[in-house]
């Protein structure tokens, strides 16, 4: 059974009285631990559709699953804790709280979990020093690179030990030195720690570590390319 199955999903908006059909009848499947891109021109629906697989919405009509979870069968509450135990996102933008250190966004998610507060510090400098930043435990965001925040990014995602993991365009804000640290990063959670890891991209050599890349246009798959 793969990990995230999506059978003749639809995805519809209302703006205003216009109708826009994000996603049209679209099938994919991932397996667990897999490396896959989402690549497509602005508006073709890779948002969408990371949103649905990522269970952040629901599709408009189709069915969409996370293991034997139907997404739209879930209420708003189950969503949330299914994002919370199985999902991790890492953003273009970083998104982390300016105020806090790395050692403390990182902590983050484990608050909402209700992990206990030693047991929050020790995950937290371990993952950190995974993602090698052992020494920058107690500096802040703007006391870090660019590369350096989405590591700091990649290593909240990880807080809760999640089975997916989401990286919308991850090198989207770094220079190619620093993008290719985050890149050789996700394909070591999926070739080392088992994770499956969706990345959705304009980037080439972000798409290049993928063992699928789907492509999109207005909102269907038009083409899937398995890399060697």
């Amino acid at each position: 059974m793969p990990l995230l199955d999506l059978r003749g999903v639809t995805k519809d908006y209302k703006l205003g009285k216009t109708v826009v059909h994000a996603l049209r009848g679209l099938d994919l499947r991932i397996e667990k631990g897999e490396i896959v891109a989402i690549m497509g021109p602005s508006g073709s629906g890779k948002s969408t559709l990371m949103h649905i697989l990522g269970c952040l919405d629901v599709p408009t009509s189709g069915e969409a699953s996370i293991e034997e979870s139907q997404i739209s069968s879930l209420s708003e509450k189950q969503l949330v804790e299914l994002r919370g135990h199985k999902i991790g996102f890492v953003f273009q933008t970083f998104n982390l709280m300016q105020t806090l250190s790395a050692q403390q966004n990182v902590e983050l998610p484990m608050i909402f979990q209700g992990m206990k507060k030693k047991e929050r510090a020790q995950r937290a400098t371990e993952l950190l020093t995974m993602v090698g930043l052992a020494d920058r435990v107690n500096h802040r965001p703007n006391e870090l690179s660019g590369g350096e925040r989405q590591r700091v990014a990649i290593a909240r995602a990880l807080a809760n030990d999640p089975e997916i993991l989401f990286a919308d365009e991850p090198t989207g804000n770094l220079d190619s030195e620093s993008g290719g640290t985050i890149l050789e990063l996700l394909k070591r959670l999926s070739t080392e720690y088992g994770k499956t890891v969706i990345i959705v991209t304009h980037d080439p050599d972000a798409a290049a570590i993928a063992e699928r890349i789907i492509h999109l246009h207005d909102g269907r798959v038009v083409e899937e390319v398995k890399n060697a």
